[in-house]
């Protein structure tokens, strides 16, 4: 081949394959597909299984034992006689006939008033105290040995000493609530203090924060969850304790009408008043929870 042959051979264009174009796939939108009846029955009913079954069946034969025990017990009444006992009282819960005769409602009212005012001044005292001795080594030292002393005594053991005091039994009823619940508040708050993060502590004294600072901003958070526990077991603490303190102290009450009705032989009432008693202390503890998990820090 000549040069120029090879030159024109170059100078040509060449050519080319055309460009083969890309194909494009389209994907169909995904659509959630509800799972069939016969799926969502069959979780429906693992889930009733699960979480209803055990306390009805726990229920169930509770009953049938307290029955079957009220059969073989003479004056012990049995369920039945219990439930129409229980309809006729709570229909007319707030009658007063006297004094000493009022209706459960009453009772119940006056009982929570006194939890409340003995277990409020407890939880105000307490709270504070509990984080002075947790924060304060010193000040821990000091009443250490004196709740040691005092935490194991009986609660009612200082009902006379509250009589001898106060002169009346409203009050006497009130002070041994209140020296029965503070113990678990105070503990368990000193406790969530010693248990907050030395390097929180070692942060705030870098930053140089006042104790006020130190308080809100890093120890509140840090202990309430122990604080609210302990909260939680003082109440739980004062509700067993006004049913003794109110036996002995007399006055409206539902301890009082325990008493009272025990003196009339009407032991039906006295089985209602144990689930009062039980029921409300159930609500108040369930009550102390939602608290605790709506303040929960963690």
């Amino acid at each position: 081949m000549t040069v120029l042959a090879m030159k024109k051979t170059l100078d040509s264009p060449q050519q080319t394959e055309p460009k083969s174009e890309k194909a494009v796939v389209i994907i169909p939108p995904v659509i959630a597909v509800p799972p069939p009846a016969a799926s969502r029955f069959a979780d429906t009913g693992r889930w009733v299984v699960r979480i209803l079954v055990p306390p009805v069946l726990g229920l169930v034969l509770f009953v049938l034992l307290w029955a079957l025990i009220s059969k073989g017990s003479e004056g012990l009444p049995g369920p039945h006689e219990t439930w129409l006992s229980a309809v006729e009282l709570f229909s007319d819960p707030f009658y007063v006939n006297g004094p000493n005769d009022q209706g459960i409602g009453w009772n119940i009212l006056h009982s929570l008033e006194r939890v409340g005012l003995g277990f409020g001044m407890a939880a105000l005292i307490g709270i504070p105290l509990g984080f002075m001795i947790g924060r304060f080594a010193f000040f821990n030292g000091m009443t250490a040995p004196i709740i040691s002393l005092l935490r194991p005594v009986s609660p009612l053991a200082w009902l006379p000493i509250g009589l001898l005091v106060f002169k009346e039994a409203q009050p006497a009823a009130v002070w041994v609530i209140f020296i029965s619940s503070i113990w678990p508040i105070i503990i368990n708050t000193a406790v969530g203090v010693t248990k907050v993060p030395q390097d929180y502590m070692n942060v705030a004294r870098v930053l140089n924060l006042s104790e006020w600072k130190i308080f809100t901003k890093i120890l509140f958070p840090a202990v309430l969850p122990y604080t609210l526990t302990g909260v939680r077991l003082g109440l739980g603490v004062a509700w067993l304790v006004i049913v003794a303190a109110e036996m002995l102290t007399g006055g409206v009450g539902i301890g009082f009408w325990v008493w009272y009705e025990w003196n009339n032989l009407n032991v039906a009432h006295i089985i209602i008043a144990i689930f009062v008693v039980g029921i409300i202390g159930l609500l108040l503890e369930q009550l102390l929870l939602l608290m605790a998990r709506r303040f929960n820090y963690e």
